[in-house]
């Protein structure tokens, strides 16, 4: 089998997150084969290194079967790790390049990051592996606690605590599992790394959250162990600084993350990563541009459109140019040369990760406003990894756009057989009609237009009115109270000042 886990069995597969029905050994209890790196990003901290060392040096792991990678980020005078072999950062700086140099230097078939000041229970490395025998895909969390002083029993953080509980130790943690994904004790299949992409070198914090998302898109099942025990000496930088932490890691994390939805409010912002790659196959211009705009004008502001087509014919020599044998294709290139959201591709790649989803558009067909809006929600409220939308039926088929979950078909590509099938095994799928969520064909379409700014402001008037309104219904409210209690009603003839104020009340509300 070729691909992230060539020449290795994937293990079982497995429905969701649902790990729980694997029955991995007891430590002790069994005999390991594959080889594993410890891989340590780590800077002028020589004394907790010393003491991590040697906790690893007492692992019930087959020495044999183990190396140890420190990456020295800068440290001055240079760490030295006795038993470990140490290389120095020079592709940047920071947790994001330190990860990534170690890993690259590593040569075992499983990474396992560990921080300079963590304490590994003597069978922490064992704990972790013995997932990895059993499944070639898992992520594995060891069960962090963090102490003041080496030998205290401490406790996880509450986050962590409470994501557990809430989702029986992530079995139900649906596509948000690797939001527990912490650089302090994780361990993953090299080849699985690779293929999400290494560790991103130009992030010195949260790289682990979002290593751990793109870990997810490759198809990642994420395991938190609590036999792969360790001890943090001395709370976290979140411990400490936590709205500062988020102040900062926001800042980036929208434009990486799509999943999370609350940093992409602002309604016309262009995104590094979209939530949705709509593919459309390039035809005659007027079917396919009708296609294309339909995407980009949706209320899903980060869609962004592939189109796909033999650009590489599109040359500069002299042409008849209303004569020209590739016109139309000419014609969408150019229609869409500097629009952010549009990409050319000679074909379409075989996964879109890091987006979340991909819609296939038959050309001709439109979406409609919230077309693609509705279709994730149905996909994700049901964590479905394929909603296809009936089109039309014809002599070749039923004609239907396809929403694809990325997670879902990159893990079903780590199995032999027909994608759709493992994907409905592992995920679900659904058949909906296109005509209920919006699709249309483009000469059936109500043409584009409308400013979404405009209604935005439009609604902002209307809420400034109620508001309004409000604040005089609560000052005639209290009027009245006022006035109830200074003049009994029988003596009010339906002329006097609390007969006029309910009338205004009864006009206002």
């Amino acid at each position: 089998m070729s691909g992230p886990l060539a020449g290795r069995d994937p293990g079982p597969r497995i429905r969701h997150n649902d790990y729980g029905v694997l029955r991995p050994p007891a430590p002790g209890t069994w005999r390991p084969s594959m080889t594993v790196s410890v891989v340590i990003p780590a800077r002028d901290c020589a004394e907790a290194l010393e003491r991590t060392l040697a906790a690893l040096a007492r692992q019930t792991y087959p020495a044999e079967l183990v190396e140890v990678v420190v990456a020295d980020d800068g440290s001055e005078p240079p760490l030295e790790a006795p038993g470990a072999r140490v290389v120095r950062v020079r592709d940047g700086w920071g947790r994001g390049a330190a990860r990534q140099a170690g890993q690259l230097a590593a040569t075992g078939e499983v990474v396992l990051w560990l921080d300079a000041d963590m304490l590994p229970a003597d069978d922490h490395v064992e704990a972790h592996m013995r997932w990895h025998h059993l499944l070639g895909y898992a992520v594995v969390m060891g069960e962090t606690r963090f102490v003041r002083e080496p030998g205290e029993e401490g406790e996880q953080s509450a986050y962590v605590r409470e994501r557990l509980a809430a989702t029986d130790r992530l079995r139900r943690a649906g596509s948000g599992a690797y939001l527990l994904h912490t650089g302090a004790s994780a361990s993953v299949r090299a080849g699985l790394l690779r293929a999400a992409g290494g560790v991103d070198v130009t992030l010195n914090m949260a790289e682990d959250t979002e290593l751990g998302y793109r870990l997810a898109q490759a198809g990642a099942v994420f395991v938190p162990d609590a036999e792969a025990r360790a001890r943090h000496v001395g709370p976290s930088t979140v411990m400490l600084r936590e709205k500062e932490v988020h102040r900062h890691n926001w800042s980036y994390l929208g434009d990486l993350i799509p999943d999370l939805r609350w940093l992409r409010s602002h309604p016309r912002r262009c995104w590094r990563v979209p939530y949705v790659e709509v593919v459309v196959t390039a035809g005659g211009y007027e079917e396919t541009r009708a296609s294309v705009d339909s995407a980009l004008a949706g209320t899903l502001p980060d869609a962004a459109v592939t189109l796909v087509g033999p650009w590489g014919r599109l040359t500069g020599e002299r042409r008849a140019s209303l004569d020209d044998p590739v016109l139309d294709l000419r014609l969408l290139h150019n229609l869409y040369a500097h629009e952010p959201r549009v990409a050319f591709a000679e074909g379409v790649a075989p996964s879109a990760a890091p987006t979340p989803f991909r819609l296939r558009l038959p050309t001709g067909w439109v979406l409609g406003a919230d077309t693609l809006a509705r279709l994730v929600e149905h996909a994700g409220g049901e964590t479905l990894g394929l909603v296809s939308a009936a089109l039309a039926e014809g002599r070749d088929g039923v004609v239907a756009a396809r929403l694809e979950r990325t997670a879902a078909f990159s893990r079903a590509a780590l199995f032999p057989g027909a994608p759709d099938d493992l994907v409905h095994e592992m995920y679900g799928s659904e058949w909906v009609s296109g005509a209920e969520y919006g699709f249309a064909t483009a000469e059936e379409a109500e043409p584009l237009g409308g400013d979404p700014a405009k209604w935005r402001a439009l609604a902002g008037r209307r809420l400034g009115e109620i508001k309004e309104l409000t604040r005089t219904v609560e000052r005639l409210r209290a009027e009245v109270e006022r006035l109830s209690a200074a003049e009994p009603q029988e003596e009010d003839d339906g002329k006097g000042p609390l007969a006029a104020l309910i009338r205004q009340l009864r006009s206002a509300g």
